[in-house]
């Protein structure tokens, strides 16, 4: 037998220590991604948001991928009587029973939260519920540790019962802090920097660059998956991939410039394309997967002139975090195994890349190829992919 539940209980956090205009504002755009994620009933009150999915699995694996929410328990909701709390408590514990989660060996501890006003205290309600589940079940009470909790929350003339508290992503609602363009490639890291800015309430723009004929096309095929992935978590709210193609723009690096500054004219280019797509699309700043010194673009003097020309704000949310640590998060947003799918990676790198750029030297390098017509001619190539 399972508990069968009549609704979802869902928190949010820093979403309620916003001022009472902002909050409303955030907290409508988290109602209206929650809506789009699956097919529900969904109010807040009281800081808490109240869902009654059309299905419950649906919504219990949706819920886990919509940034603004902390955490959620499946509920059955009832009034607030002594009577029928006796009566749903007792038709409960019976259901954890057969579950296997309590029993007579299982220590628990009964939790309880009211708003509002009533006859009796929280403490109260708490020793009485916890005098029924040792009635029925013999079980040990243990208020520090306990191997199981049963939450009762009271709220007016509502109450529901749950066990359960289910992690959340956290952040903020998609939608809620403008746009980013975002340098998508099919690598690990700029996946999971993408998907931080999201967790932030920005919507993104993804941008790939197609470095055909130095790539594959299995390379673009992993950014399309990608992106797929990361649209699960922005239910409500458009994420767009479009592709330049880029692999032009680093023949004439090539053919026009000292060899080894190809590594730092290609990234100098993107930034570029990326500022002039966010000019056209309304957003605010371009986010990148850099961390410091993992590759030769990245470290401190090549990220300074790589970005030297750039007007808008350029985030890394990466940038002091080691490969394991990106890595792992890339495995728990679901998008690690699709970044290893082997694509031969960029022929384009030189041998000796530079590590060191000088702005001066650099400026000379991207005269010699006519960096400003270059990316003019790369730019025309943007197209929108589904």
């Amino acid at each position: 037998m399972m508990v069968k539940y009549d609704l979802i209980i869902a928190r949010y956090g820093e979403v309620g220590l916003k001022s009472p205009k902002v909050r409303s504002r955030f907290e409508k755009k988290l109602l209206s991604n929650i809506r789009s994620a699956f097919d529900c009933e969904v109010k807040v009150s009281q800081g808490r948001i109240f869902i009654n999915p059309s299905n419950f699995k649906e919504a219990l694996q949706g819920l886990g991928k919509i940034f603004g929410i902390v955490s959620f328990s499946p509920a059955i909701g009832l009034k607030t009587d002594r009577d029928e709390i006796t009566s749903k408590l007792e038709g409960y514990v019976d259901e954890l029973e057969a579950e296997g989660a309590i029993s007579s060996k299982t220590s628990f501890a009964i939790r309880c939260r009211r708003v509002g006003e009533h006859e009796f205290t929280s403490q109260e309600l708490a020793g009485y519920a916890g005098s029924l589940v040792i009635k029925k079940t013999n079980s040990p009470v243990d208020l520090t540790n306990p191997e199981l909790e049963i939450f009762l929350e009271v709220r007016d003339n509502e109450t529901f019962i749950y066990h359960q508290k289910i992690s959340g992503p956290g952040g903020l609602p998609v939608g809620t802090q403008g746009k980013l363009v975002a340098l998508l490639s099919g690598g690990i890291d700029s996946p999971v920097a993408t998907y931080l800015m999201m967790k932030r309430g920005c919507q993104i723009i993804a941008l790939n660059f197609n470095n055909d004929p130095f790539t594959s096309q299995v390379s673009l095929e992993k950014v399309q998956k990608i992106v797929e992935k990361l649209r699960e978590y922005s239910p409500g709210v458009k994420l767009d991939l479009k592709v330049v193609e880029y692999g032009e723009y680093l023949q004439n690096c090539k053919a026009k410039a000292p060899e080894r500054m190809t590594c730092v004219l290609c990234k100098t280019g993107m930034y570029r394309i990326a500022e002039m797509v966010a000019s056209r699309e309304g957003a605010m700043g371009i986010v990148d997967g850099s961390s410091m010194g993992q590759v030769a673009s990245q470290t401190l003097p090549n990220l300074m002139v790589t970005r030297h020309a750039v007007k808008i704000p350029i985030l890394s949310p990466l940038i002091g975090m080691d490969k394991v640590e990106i890595e792992n998060m890339a495995k728990e947003i679901g998008t690690y195994d699709i970044s290893i799918i082997p694509d031969g990676g960029c022929t384009a790198v030189p041998r000796y890349p530079e590590t060191n750029a000088d702005l001066e030297r650099v400026l000379d390098a991207q005269e010699s190829m006519d960096m400003d017509g270059e990316l003019k001619n790369a730019l025309k190539s943007l197209k929108k992919k589904l």
